[in-house]
């Protein structure tokens, strides 16, 4: 789908980023007054480079303490700094939490927002009754074990379209909570790197055509209550239907949560 952006940025070039972070030291994408933000930081590189003043369009947004296996944005501007240009220079501006993945010209009517088709994010849990230093930030440490079977179950019956207001954050002002998932996976890996403990990791990944404010977490917390036992696999039923936020499980920690990619038709 095409969005023209008028005749302000006509004589402009599109600018379009793939980047990747590490989410802890950060308040979210979005910029706020006060406090650090993803697209402040690279929005402010980026004005360092091309001396002017910069909107910096993303993909969408990500809470506090999300990471971003590979964010998409874009902007606009009126420099002739070569696409290697910008990623080098941004990359040795950028603090080493941040780094941009690639840089291309895109067209005029590319918005790295309303051109989006789909979109991946991947929730990680591990299980382990030991403090894990090395994914403190990166993952949600549960202190049981979880059946991954019981957990498939309940992933396969939120595939599809539904009504998913039960999985957005209370207070959540919109036009409708459908949404498409076209894919829920859950997989079982172990992570022989935490010897001597037993540690096994399970990655949850989910595509969707969008996404509500908390979405991802929100199924996240419920799939865990699956593999603990402490609810039904067949009880996704009833939340789904309930359409109401209390009648599901508390939302997962953000430190487990990636944004993995955006897709978007052919940019030609």
């Amino acid at each position: 789908m095409r969005f023209f952006l008028g005749s302000m940025h006509e004589k402009q070039r599109n600018i379009k980023i793939d980047l990747s972070y590490e989410g802890t030291n950060y308040c979210g994408w979005q910029k706020q007054k006060g406090v650090p933000t993803v697209q402040e930081t690279v929005e402010s590189a980026i004005e360092t480079m091309t001396r002017e003043s910069i909107n910096l369009i993303g993909s969408g947004r990500t809470d506090a303490g999300v990471h971003a296996l590979c964010q998409t944005a874009n902007f606009f501007t009126s420099s002739t700094i070569p696409l290697e240009g910008f990623k080098k220079g941004l990359n040795s501006l950028l603090p080493k939490d941040i780094a941009i993945l690639s840089v291309s010209e895109v067209p005029q009517w590319f918005h790295s927002r309303k051109s989006a088709c789909s979109k991946t994010y991947r929730y990680r849990m591990v299980t382990c009754a030991t403090r894990l230093p090395l994914v403190h930030n990166r993952a949600w440490r549960i202190n049981t074990s979880l059946n991954v079977e019981k957990m498939k179950r309940a992933a396969g019956l939120l595939i599809g379209e539904h009504d998913f207001s039960s999985f957005m954050a209370s207070g959540t002002s919109i036009k409708s909570a459908i949404r498409t998932v076209t894919r829920l996976e859950v997989v079982k890996t172990s992570c022989p790197e935490y010897l001597p403990f037993q540690v096994d990791e399970f990655q949850i990944t989910i595509s969707a055509n969008g996404f509500l404010k908390y979405m991802v977490r929100n199924i996240a917390g419920l799939l865990k209550e699956m593999g603990t036992g402490r609810l039904a696999w067949h009880h996704t039923k009833q939340v789904l239907k309930a359409r109401d936020r209390t009648k599901a499980p508390p939302t997962a920690p953000a430190c487990g949560l990636y944004l993995v990619k955006v897709d978007y038709p052919d940019c030609r």
